[in-house]
This record gives C-alpha cells, structure tokens and sequence, in this order.
C-alpha cells in the first residue's frame, strides 16, 4: 500500500519559533538522514553551492553575492541539492515490476523519492509499462514522429532548470522546425511581471542589484513567502532590520520568514534564547487580491501629504523633477487616486485608513525605497495591474534608477529568468529572429506560438498532438487539471526529459519517451573535457556553474546533448547550427548567445566564472526607458476587484489563494512538514478564519468538500480536505498547490498575461459528502 494523503490524519499546531534557527538545522539533518546523505561528502558539496567554481542552486533563483557566506545555501536549496543526490534508483528493474497504471496512484512525493531516472525508457502500451530503449532508437523514432506532425501542433516546454546553453539550443531547435509553442515556469508564475514591467519601464525584469540593501532605507512586500520560496534573501534584509530599515508587508497569511528569523550563519545569534529578528517592521493582512487598493491608499496619503508641503512652502513629497523628466502619465494617475475613496479603498484591501496613511507617511520620509513583491501580485486576474501600480507608488518618490531603491520581482526556479533572455518564448518581437536568420541559415516562423493556458487549451481540444518536456511536472503545475490529464492521453507524442519520475511521465500518449538527463550537480564530461553551464538569477545577474559529482548513471546524457540529438534526428540539414562542436564545447554555444544579445552578454565567456557574475544591461536600472514613448509611464489602474465577472455572491463562498508548503519546490514535495505553519502529516488542507467557519458551523479538523463557484458546465471538484482554523482575513481560505490546481479553470488567468490566477480562485466550501 502506498501512503495516501487524503487519509493520513495531520497534526497542526501554532508554530512560534523563527525562520531559520534550529527548525531548519534539525529539518535538513532528518532530510539528510532519510536520503541516507549523513556524510561528509554531502557536507562538501553544499560547501560548493552557490560558490564560484561550484554549482549554482537549482531550485533558487535569488542573488548570489560575490563576498559569500560559509554557507551561501538555504534549507530548501540544501532539500533540493539532497533530492538529487539521493542514493535511489528508477531503474529498468523498478519499471519492470509497476505498471503505470499502478504508479498513477502514488502520491507525488512517492514518485520522486523513489529515485534518479537512469535509463531512457520507452511506454509499451500492450504491456502498460516503460521498457528500456536505447538512445539511438528513441531520438530515431521521435525524430521520425515529429516529421510526421505538423510542427504547429507540437510544443516544447522548459522548466526553469535548463541551463542558458540549453535553453539557446532548445528555442533554435523549435523554430528551425517550425513553430514558437515555448511555454515555460514564467507562464505559470512571473508572466504578468514580465507584460507589465516592459510597459512601465521597458524592462520585463526588476532594476535591483544585491548592493542596493546596503543602501535602501525602506521596503515594501507583496505577496510573498520568503521563508520557503527565496530564504537567503532572509540575510540581507535581516542586515537592513538590523540599522533601523523599515520592511512593511503586505500578505494575506503570516508568513514566518517576514516575521522572525536567526541566521545560521551566525553562531552567536543561534545560542541566543531570544526570538531573533523581527523582520517586518509592520506587517498587514491584506485581503486576498486587495493590493492595488492597499496601494491606491499608500500613494493616496503620499497626494496629501505633497499638497500640504505645497501649501507650507516646503520640499515637495512627490519628486516633482524625476516626474517632470522622466514620466508620462501622471495626470490622469493623480486623478484615478484623487477620485477613490477612503471607503472602497478600506473595502477592498480589508484594511483600516489610519493604517495606511502611516505607511504613507512612512514612505514619505524614505529616502531609497525598494518594491519585492512575488507571485501574491502576479497570480490574479488582474495580475498586470498590480505589479504597474506598485511601479506607479515607486515612481511618485523616484524610486526606480536610484542606488538603494527599485522594482524586485522575486522568481522562483533557478534559470526561469534566464531562459527567457536567451529565446525561451512563443513571441516573436523577444527575439533576434533576423539573427538567427543570418546566422543559421533558416527562415524563423513569425507567428505568436502557444502559452502555458493556450497549450491545454490545444490539449483539451485536441490541436495539440505532441509534447516534449524540458524538464517539470507540467500536467501537474497546469490549472484545469482534471480536464488536461484526461485529454493528454490523446497525444500522438509524448517525451519527457527527467532527472526523476513524476506524475506528467505517467499520462502517455500513443508514443512516449522518457529521456533520463543529467542533474546541475553532476560532471557533464564532453569531447573537450568538463562543461561549465550558466544560469541567471533575479537580479538579471549571470553566473557560472560547474558539476562535479559522478552521474547517477553511466546511461545519462546532458541536456545540451539530449536537444542537439534530437535536432540532428528532426531537423538535419534545415540549419547551419554545428551541434556536434556545440555539445563537444559549450563556450561554443556561449559565444553564440553573445552574438545574438552583444547588449547582455558582452565578453560572455571571460566574465561568467567571476564571483558574482555579471549583469545583463538593464536599461531601467539607469533610468533608460526602452518603452515605446521612451518614458516610464504611469499606468492608470481599471479599478480595486481583481476578479472581475466571477460570481463570488453565496455565505459558503470563499476566494482560494494556493499556496507553497516549507517541504516543497514548486511541484516537488520532499515531506508533509510544513513547518513554519505548523502543519504536518498532510498536505490535504483547508485553512479558513476562525469567525467564517463558526459561521458555518464548522469545527477544527472537519472535513470538506470544495469546488469552483463556477458557471461554466465544467464541474470542478476536490474531496476531503480537513479544515483548519488559521489567522486569515475573512472569506480567504488557503490550500496547498499543486492539489487543488483542479479547481482554477483556464479562463481564470491574469488579463494581458495569461497568468494562471491561482490567488483569489472563488469556491464553494461544503461539508464532506462521504467520511473518511
């Protein structure tokens, strides 16, 4: 019997302690221990994480600093390191005793724990198992099937792990034969950041830098949980904490790591008795999607305060001269926030007027004031809007193009960012495609290819026939799954490029590969010798990356490798691309990327290894704006509900924000402890306010039902959640992702980005139809 999360009974209790600390010392030492890595070799390679000369972090994308700590790794980063480096095995043997059917009750964490893939595979439906196929015939036939597709219907995900060189292969790959249908992590997370920004400012990545914390002397949060999602970020804010900056933050929950955390970096804060830092100076539980009123009423108070400077003859509050220069827009901006009132501004963001005058009088007197936000401002209907009008509220002070101060989308995965740098996208205009051209030898399609949403839509009606996966557990991370899941079955084509099984390997189509490759950790051997790969983090920031842990295999191959065999079987002739002497040496593929973006990655080779990496040339971040008008534009909100024409009308009616867990990455889950909300045991979960379940008469640890408030025809269901009482405004409730991704409907996404809009999903809370 495999263990089932459904019917395993959780234990919930309040979690006081800090972020960081002991918690996460005890925490990886049980991971180490269940992965059998009590060593001292594993010890040795998290020494190497996020180091030059090491490898970078594959589930972390925030900033590596040149001057690193002892430790330059978090408890997930180190979670993700232990993941790959695990002893298990997904053998020949393994696939010889289950059949998929079998496998598709296991839970996600059963899937990857078991082990590393080792060996390509193939699905043999009479047998209804993967059997062993070699390399040669798989690249074969699956050139010989996409020959035989048109190139319109096939679409090339990537996951945000892939590499700059493999990314740049992979995108050449999918035009030279003939189609743009790239979805990647950003799709699904950070797509309304990189739509929004390019209008505000002309850059679809944030203006920060690392050393911009020693100079700020204030920040905003917005929607983020920095705890489990980008802990190392924990060290430079707790240095701001520590001089006085102030950190406001804006979230429905309470997250642990904007509340305390001790540094185990640092061997005296760790014996301390005391509670560590208080990393939020105000910390407000906004309600679920009310960010753009929060922030209407922050720049609100800052007009007020400038009319009264005005009319006393002193310094202006808004800067008057950054506007004037650089703006456009303020006018009509100015009267959007003159015209709402206090009272919608209260009713929407669930907060109290004096509340957020203070924070605008705090902000007033800032000097250098940095905006982070995450994906509790991109996952929303109108998920655009949000991350323009925190640019709006920055751009009244002049806080873009400043030292200390600017825009900072936090992403996720460790190269989701870069990957779009180097061609990762179905839109034409973001790439050279005249380059590539005149370099290759091929005509570059022109139309717009397939987003994350617009790929199951082709999925659940059929026009998508084949599917190749760079990476992921796309099936999974998807909204409407239920409805995805049972159409990808009706694929002509499936293949997956892994390092471990997951539940998307498992819904094959008529013909379905399973590509085992190399992880980040371990030597990629080449004709010229070891291979150093390249990544970026959020701060649009380049570094290199170097395995040299022995592979989990002698049967697996580099993703490079994977991509160019799979190019040399699909598309031979078709380009001028030298594959062999790409894979043979991947400075190769790095000169090329030089020559195709020369304004980012000048001198690309000689700068990747440094420490700290080098920055792409962010126009923004020196007040370049590279918008259409050449400004940076204010732009006028449509108004404070983010979730426009959705019935949201019923007493057990509730908006579902989904939610990461402290045991997780992405679709990862390495554990059912999520510790740093007290949860564990289960990730079948429902947190709802105290008041909004003795209202409808539920007590702690009932069990529910919930499904979409919906009127589509589509129902939209998940059974047998166990209720939990949590510190939420009333009529939010919050539940674990990826599980109830069934009930976000592909329509519900970000207008303008597609965005799935997994924050604010309006769903009926009943109870449970059948004990458990």
């Amino acid at each position: 019997m495999r263990r089932s999360e459904i019917t395993t009974h959780p234990t919930i209790k309040p979690y006081d302690e800090p972020t960081g600390g002991w918690g996460s010392v005890k925490s990886l030492l049980a991971h180490s221990k269940a992965e059998n890595l009590v060593t001292t070799s594993l010890w040795s390679t998290l020494a190497k994480q996020n180091k030059p000369g090491g490898f970078m972090c594959v589930s972390c994308s925030w900033a590596k600093p040149a001057s690193q700590h002892t430790f330059e790794f978090c408890e997930n980063g180190a979670k993700a390191t232990m993941w790959e480096l695990t002893k298990g095995r997904t053998d020949r043997d393994f696939f010889a005793r289950h059949r998929v059917t079998e496998l598709l009750e296991w839970p996600d964490h059963d899937l990857e724990k078991h082990g590393r893939l080792t060996t390509p595979m193939r699905y043999d439906a009479s047998l209804d198992q993967y059997v062993p196929v070699s390399w040669e015939s798989a690249f074969k036939e699956i050139g010989r099937e996409l020959n035989a597709l048109d190139p319109k219907s096939v679409v090339f995900y990537a996951s945000g792990r892939a590499s700059l060189e493999t990314s740049y292969m992979y995108q050449l790959f999918a035009r030279i034969y003939g189609h743009q249908n790239l979805p990647d992590s950003s799709n699904m997370c950070h797509e309304s950041t990189s739509v929004g920004l390019p209008k505000s400012i002309g850059s679809p990545v944030g203006t920060i830098v690392y050393e911009d914390f020693e100079h700020t002397d204030m920040m905003f949060f917005f929607g983020h949980n920095i705890g489990t999602n980008a802990p190392r970020m924990l060290h430079p804010i707790q240095e701001c904490r520590k001089r006085g900056v102030p950190v406001v933050t804006f979230n429905p929950i309470l997250e642990r790591g904007l509340m305390r955390f001790k540094s185990p970096q640092n061997p005296a804060e760790m014996l301390s008795p005391g509670p560590g830092t208080k990393m939020s100076s105000d910390y407000f539980q906004v309600r679920c999607g009310g960010d753009t009123a929060v922030m209407t009423g922050i720049a609100k108070t800052v007009l007020a305060l400038d009319d009264e400077a005005k009319e006393a003859g002193r310094e202006r509050v808004l800067d008057v001269a950054f506007i004037e220069e650089h703006c456009h827009g303020f006018d009509e901006f100015e009267a959007f926030v003159r015209a709402s009132s206090w009272e919608e501004i209260e009713r929407w963001s669930g907060l109290k007027r004096a509340h957020l005058e203070d924070v605008g009088r705090q902000y007033a007197r800032a000097k250098a004031v940095i905006g982070h936000y995450g994906m509790g401002l991109t996952q929303h209907r109108h998920g655009v809007q949000n991350v323009q009008m925190l640019v709006n509220l920055l751009m009244m002070r002049g806080n873009i193009g400043k030292k200390g101060a600017g825009i900072s989308p936090i992403r996720g995965h460790s190269n989701v960012q870069g990957q779009r740098t180097v061609g990762i996208t179905e839109k034409t205009e973001l790439v050279p495609a005249g380059k590539f051209k005149e370099f290759y030898g091929f005509e570059p399609p022109t139309e717009k290819g397939r987003d994350t949403v617009e790929t199951c839509e082709g999925v659940i009606d059929g026009s998508v026939r084949g599917f190749i996966g760079l990476g992921g557990n796309f099936v999974r991370a998807v909204p409407e799954t239920a409805k995805v899941e049972e159409a990808w079955r009706g694929l002509r084509l499936h293949v997956e490029i892994a390092t471990k099984l997951n539940r998307s390997h498992l819904l094959p189509g008529e013909v379905t590969y399973l590509l085992p490759c190399l992880g980040r950790i371990e030597r990629d051997s080449q004709a010229t010798g070891d291979q150093w790969v390249a990544v970026e983090d959020s701060t649009a920031t380049i570094h290199g990356s170097l395995g040299y842990r022995p592979p989990a295999s002698p049967e697996l191959l580099s993703e490079p490798k994977i991509v160019a065999e799979l190019a040399k079987a699909t598309v031979p002739g078709k380009s001028t691309i030298p594959w062999d002497e790409w894979v043979a040496d991947y400075s190769r593929v790095r000169d090329e990327i030089e020559r195709a973006y020369p304004q980012h990655f000048k001198d690309f080779n000689k700068r990747f290894q440094k420490p700290g990496g080098f920055r792409r040339d962010i126009k923004a971040s020196y007040r370049v704006w590279e918008t259409e008008n050449k400004k940076a534009n204010f732009i006028v909100p449509d108004g404070f509900d983010t979730n426009p024409n959705v019935n949201k009308e019923g007493e057990n009616v509730f908006e579902l924000m989904t939610m990461r867990s402290n045991d997780q990455f992405n679709t990862t889950i390495y554990g059912y402890n999520d510790r740093l909300r007290g949860i564990s045991g289960s990730r079948m979960i429902l947190l709802m306010n105290e008041e909004d379940m003795a209202r409808l008469g539920f007590k702690d640890q009932d069990l529910v039902d919930v499904e979409t408030n919906a009127e589509d025809g589509v129902e939209r269901r998940v059974e047998g959640l166990r209720i939990h009482s949590y510190k939420l405004p009333r009529g939010n409730v919050g539940g674990y992702y990826p599980e109830l991704n069934k009930l976000v409907p592909l329509w519900h996404h970000a207008i303008g980005s597609h965005c799935p809009a997994a924050k604010c999903v309006p769903i009926k809370v009943t109870a449970a139809a059948h004990a458990l």
